[in-house]
């Protein structure tokens, strides 16, 4: 019998990078880089950059699999040169993110996994279940932001 809660994982974490997709696509570049007050939020680019690489980073770390790189600091700097190469780089982590809950070994949510490397204000070790937790609700509130700004830059001549 699969593990009921990796399917539930699965199924939450692919809807919202669909969702995370959909925010991005149509849009011009000039979008994409809008940061709604100023310097002071970040742009679709940086919150796509920002949520993929840490998503990827947590699954990675709940399912017990060698962290990937991450220069965590970088992706709030993340600019979009044309919108194809940042869909090329959701559809890549998406794809990361995906592949990591399609694992069928058993996972014992209960075990300890060191967050060192990590980045953050993470605390030093948490359980496998609070790091698949953790990054399906960091990705689903940065995906309803992102739905937000999308909104407000299609209304702001409105």
């Amino acid at each position: 019998m699969p593990d009921p809660v990796l399917e539930s994982a699965r199924e939450l974490v692919g809807e919202a990078l669909v969702e995370l997709r959909s925010s991005i696509e149509g849009l011009p570049v000039e979008a994409l880089n809008w940061r709604p007050a100023d310097d002071e939020t970040n742009s679709l680019a940086v919150l796509a950059t920002h949520t993929l690489y840490a998503t990827r980073l947590w699954l990675s770390l709940a399912m017990g699999a060698p962290l990937p790189d991450r220069d965590r600091e970088s992706e709030f700097r993340a600019s979009a040169d044309d919108v194809a190469s940042l869909l090329r780089l959701v559809d890549e982590l998406s794809e990361d993110c995906r592949a990591m809950l399609r694992s069928t070994d058993e996972v014992d949510w209960a075990a300890m996994r060191e967050t060192r490397g990590r980045g953050g204000d993470a605390p030093p070790e948490v359980t496998a279940a609070y790091a698949l937790i953790h990054p399906t609700e960091h990705l689903r509130g940065h995906v309803d932001q992102m739905a937000l700004m999308r909104h407000l830059w299609q209304q702001r001549d409105s």
